[in-house]
C-alpha cells in the first residue's frame, strides 16, 4: 500500500508575479479552493492519509490552511456559511499533515530528497499541486497506485504533447508493456529537451510513484539542466535497471504553474458546477 504523499511546495512561483510574493502558489484558488487541496483531495480519493509538505520561506499560509481557525470557525458557526468549511474540516480531522523546510532552491529532484526524512523506507506518491488533474473515474493517483501494484517498481504519469513544448518537460522513451492500461517500460528520459533531441513526445507530468532506492540515488546525482538536481536523472538510473513504468493516465490535466492553464482550469471547473446545478 502506498500511505504517503509528498508534496513539494517550495517554490517561488515566478510565473504569478507579484500575486505570488506574499502568497504561495500552492495557495492560488480555483474557484474557491486552493491549488494544494485539490491534490490532497486526490491523495484521499487514493486511499491516503499521510501528507507529508515541503514547503520554503513564505509557505506558512500552507499549514494555516490544513488547520483550524478558531476565530473563524466562531464567527461563522451557526451561520449558512458554516457549510463552506466541509470540505476541508472532514481532511483536516481524517489526515496527519506533516512539514519539512527546503533551505535551497535547487530543484524538484532536491525538494523529494528534502521529504526523506518525513517518508521513511517505503514507496509513497509525489504530487504537483500546480498540476491540477480533473477525472471521471478513479483520480490520476488512484490509477498510478493500481498500476504501481501490478509492477512494483516506480511510475511516472504521461501525456502526449505538441512537440514544439518538449522544452518544458521530462520526456520518456520507452516500449508499451500493455496495451490495455497504456504503460511502456521506460528506457531513456531527458529533461526538457529541444525538440530535435526529444526521444518522444511523451511528457512526465507531477505525478509520481516512486520506491524508497530514490532516495540513495539522488544523494548521489549531481546537478543537471539549469543546475539543478533534477528527479529526471534519478529515475533514468533506476530506468536503467527496467524498474520505471511510464503510465498515461485517464484524465485531464492542466498546467495551472501557468497562466494559460490556470485560466482553462477555472473555466472548466466552473462550468462543470453549472453543468451538476
Amino acid at each position: 500500500m502506498i500511505q504517503k504523499c509528498l508534496f513539494p511546495a517550495a517554490g517561488y512561483g515566478t510565473r504569478f508575479l507579484p500575486a505570488t510574493k506574499a502568497t504561495p502558489k500552492e495557495m492560488l484558488p480555483i474557484l474557491t479552493k486552493p491549488l494544494i487541496q485539490y491534490g490532497v483531495e486526490e491523495a484521499v480519493d487514493a486511499g491516503i492519509h499521510t501528507m507529508a509538505i515541503v514547503t520554503g520561506r513564505g509557505k506558512r499560509a500552507i499549514e494555516d490552511h490544513f488547520d483550524i481557525s478558531y476565530e473563524l470557525e466562531h464567527q461563522i458557526k451557526g451561520g449558512e456559511k458554516e457549510n463552506l468549511l466541509k470540505e476541508i474540516r472532514s481532511l483536516i480531522s481524517g489526515c496527519t499533515f506533516s512539514y519539512t523546510r527546503q533551505v535551497e532552491m535547487k530543484g524538484l529532484g532536491d525538494a523529494i530528497l528534502t521529504g526523506e526524512t518525513l517518508i521513511g523506507k517505503e514507496p509513497f506518491a509525489v504530487l504537483l499541486a500546480d498540476d491540477l488533474c480533473s477525472h471521471e473515474g478513479d483520480s490520476v493517483l488512484k490509477q498510478m497506485i493500481e498500476v504501481y501494484e501490478k509492477y512494483q517498481c516506480s511510475i511516472v504519469a504521461i501525456e502526449e504533447i505538441e512537440s514544439h513544448e518538449t522544452h518544458k518537460y521530462g520526456i520518456v522513451a520507452g516500449n508499451l508493456v500493455d496495451e490495455t492500461d497504456d504503460t511502456y517500460r521506460v528506457t531513456d528520459m531527458i529533461e526538457k529537451p529541444d525538440p530535435k533531441n526529444a526521444p518522444s513526445t511523451m511528457a512526465i507530468i507531477g505525478r509520481y510513484i516512486l520506491t524508497p532506492d530514490i532516495f540513495d540515488i539522488l544523494r548521489k546525482t549531481t546537478p543537471g539542466k539549469g543546475g539543478e538536481i533534477q528527479i529526471t536523472d534519478a529515475l533514468l538510473e533506476q530506468a536503467k535497471q527496467g524498474k520505471v513504468i511510464a503510465y498515461k493516465f485517464k484524465g485531464k490535466r492542466f498546467d495551472c504553474g501557468s497562466i494559460d492553464g490556470f485560466v482553462a482550469a477555472t473555466n472548466y471547473f466552473y462550468t462543470n458546477i453549472k453543468k451538476e446545478k
